[in-house]
């Protein structure tokens, strides 16, 4: 079907910028995409029939995207700051960290813990963390720097506690209220199925929750994840890139022929590069080769909510609990007893998970109806591994469901399934989905979010941390170094790898 400069495998956000980036700067390029829609898992969709809401599906909240990209894309994109960081029940009251109020940030420390020390700490470890941040965020868009320049970079501090020892250990450390260290944790645990204690993984996965575009904050995109890729879509296609949807890829060469079928057949098309916006494990079966399939850990749950629930703290608002990231059962040893149980093969007795009403934000995501009378809620459990769902997948996903919400209760005044928004047919607005679920419906080997595990934002081997052995293909989406989440850079570098810049 023709020969062009790039092709590139998979229409997610990451394909999509690459695309806008190199269709720019004149190359003929080509979108390949499976599903009917670009955006992979950064999509919006209305999941419940006759509700006109717009739910942020899959991924949710955008912190790594860099400005650097939005700007030279022109993308027509908001993302809006929540002033709420987080919200945690305990008891009768909690720890409410309000951006806007940091007197009323120290008064909840106080509350929750007794005392002034952790509240110091707090503010000492995310002091540092966003002193790392600065440094680090500009070189994500940049060749790998080695391991001892990016040492040099961070400061000795953050180094020792962010890369070279564990952060559950740095974490027991430097707090000594078991809540404030969960808090601080559950940054290193989103996706990834790791003990804090021992395991350097779930120190990766902390730091890219904490130094996106320099700042660490989770911004909430207006009109739902879909505006992030729309925008995207908008640019590539302004640009000049070929867009073609269910076109599933099912072989690439390392000549540069890239083989996929279509509702009329298969077909082949030849590029100077191929860049592969697919997961790791994928690109190795459309090469012939074994897949090495990682394993995702955790459960999404949908809501659509005809009210928020009360809360036990009559101290809080609601608005501005859900508003930020509210933490459910979640201190420092529920979330080991949660890893401890999941590791046995066990769904979690009390899982460990935070919810956030997107529409407290953004409520142009809710109907005209709809507006003022109901509220979106995210769910997003942690210590879910695709092990537990192997066997019955359906079964699985409803004790899951089940224990979860049960977990959701026990922190509120009231069971979440009195505040349930109805279907016109009757049926309760929520839905769930497991890492199998992302395997089956996205294509996600092993449903894991980022395609595989986490890499460190360095490598002695320089590069751009998109190269495979084949010299025509090029990774660019979240299994690349310095991918994962809703960010572009894995899609950037590697437009850049192919421009010589």
């Amino acid at each position: 079907m023709g020969t062009f400069d790039v092709v590139i495998a998979g229409g997610g956000h990451n394909g999509l910028v690459a695309a806008a980036y190199l269709a720019r700067a004149g190359r003929r390029v080509l979108v390949l995409e499976r599903q009917n829609h670009t955006g992979g898992l950064a999509i919006s969709a209305r999941p419940f029939p006759g509700v006109d809401v717009r739910l942020s599906r899959y991924s949710y909240l955008v912190s790594l995207l860099p400005t650097k990209i939005v700007r030279e894309l022109g993308l027509r994109l908001e993302l809006r700051r929540r002033r709420y960081s987080s919200y945690t029940p305990v008891g009768d009251t909690g720890l409410l960290v309000d951006g806007g109020d940091a007197g009323r940030t120290r008064a909840a420390f106080r509350a929750v813990t007794g005392g002034e020390a952790d509240h110091a700490a707090w503010e000492a470890f995310y002091g540092m963390t966003a002193s790392a941040a600065r440094a680090l965020a500009p070189t994500l868009l940049e060749p790998l720097r080695p391991a001892a320049e990016v040492e040099k970079l961070v400061g000795a501090e953050a180094w020792r506690d962010l890369f070279a020892r564990p952060i559950g250990e740095v974490v027991d450390e430097r707090f000594a209220d078991d809540v404030v260290r969960g808090v601080v944790l559950t940054d290193a645990l989103i996706g990834t199925f790791a003990d804090p204690a021992t395991d350097l993984l779930a120190n990766r996965c902390f730091l890219y929750h904490v130094i996106g575009d320099g700042t660490g904050a989770w911004n909430v995109p207006v009109g739902g994840m879909g505006a992030v890729s729309g925008a995207l879509e908008t640019a590539a296609r302004a640009a000049g890139a070929e867009i073609r949807t269910g076109a599933e890829i099912v072989g690439i060469a390392p000549s540069g022929e890239v083989t996929f079928r279509t509702d009329d057949g298969e077909h082949t098309v030849t590029g100077g590069h191929v860049l592969v916006n697919l997961p790791p494990a994928v690109l190795d079966r459309v090469l012939g080769r074994a897949p090495r399939v990682p394993e995702g850990a955790q459960l999404k749950v949908n809501m659509v909510l005809s009210r928020l629930p009360r809360l036990k703290d009559a101290g809080v608002d609601p608005k501005a609990a859900f508003s930020g990231t509210f933490h459910i059962n979640e201190s420092r040893d529920q979330l080991a007893r949660a890893h401890a149980q999941a590791a046995r093969g066990d769904i979690p007795d009390l899982p460990p998970a935070e919810v956030y009403c997107h529409s407290l934000t953004d409520p142009s995501i809710l109907g005209p109806e709809l507006r003022g009378r109901a509220e979106t809620m995210t769910l997003f459990g942690l210590h879910m591994p695709a092990r537990l769902f192997r066997l019955d997948p359906d079964g699985a996903r409803e004790r899951a469901l089940r224990a979860t919400l049960a977990s959701v209760d026990s922190v509120l005044a009231e069971p979440i399934e009195g505040c349930l928004l109805r279907a016109p047919d009757g049926t309760l607005c929520v839905e769930a989905k497991s890492p199998v679920d992302l395997e089956r419906e996205a294509g996600l080997p092993g449903g894991h979010i980022f395609h595989r595990d986490l890499s460190w934002p360095y490598g002695d081997e320089g590069g751009w941390g998109v190269e495979t052995e084949h010299e025509r293909i090029l990774l660019c989406g979240a299994g690349a170094r310095r991918g994962g989440g809703v960010s572009g850079i894995p899609g950037h570098n590697a437009a850049m790898a192919v421009l010589g810049r």
